[in-house]
């Protein structure tokens, strides 16, 4: 009896020891597998990347349902790039919310709103707050007030049943060159 406890107590350490090889040489096959396998870090950085939409559908389609000419881009570089896009119908069938933002060459953002909501609370939200500064912006023939906010500043055009802005994080000028290319057409 003495003997069989000695090879109970052998083939006790002998089970564990083989399962620890056994778990050192699956660790060693795996390490070898992910090391060989080539990994494409291009993907992991498409993935990243601001996607880029295409708005002419939504355009249209805004122009036949809103009330006001809804303005969207013409002849802007292929360096702007959209990257958002929406139309809101109002629950009162009064009109609705225009927005398409962008990025511009330089990867700021900006947007281009529109809606014939109240102008000073539409204006107080897409701006995130922007208040009214000194001085117009000349924008083609027409001049636009401009707004400074701790985010987005904006240039804004009232006119009678619509409001335009032009708001982001890119610089008065970039945004300037957005509301140049705009065109507002209705249907």
């Amino acid at each position: 009896m003495g003997d069989d406890r000695c090879v109970a107590a052998k083939r006790g350490r002998q089970t564990v020891r083989d399962m620890v090889l056994s778990l050192a040489v699956i660790g060693v096959l795996v390490g070898a597998i992910y090391f060989f396998i080539p990994h494409d870090d291009s993907a992991t950085a498409e993935k990243n990347a601001v996607q880029t939409v295409d708005y002419r559908v939504e355009v249209t389609t805004a122009r036949r349902a809103a009330p006001y000419p809804v303005a969207a881009p013409k002849g802007l570089p292929k360096t702007w790039r959209a990257t958002s896009v929406s139309y809101k119908a109002s629950d009162d069938g009064k009109g609705g919310a225009w927005h398409l933002g962008m990025l511009d060459p330089e990867q700021e953002y900006a947007a281009i709103e529109q809606s014939d909501a109240p102008a000073k609370k539409f204006i107080r939200d897409v701006t995130l707050g922007a208040e009214k500064a000194a001085g117009k912006q000349a924008v083609g023939s027409a001049k636009w007030d401009r707004y400074k906010g701790e985010k987005y500043n904006a240039l804004v055009r009232a006119q009678p049943g619509v409001t335009t802005v032009v708001t982001g994080t890119a610089p008065y000028g970039r945004l300037a060159e957005l509301a140049a290319s705009l065109e507002a057409k209705k249907g």
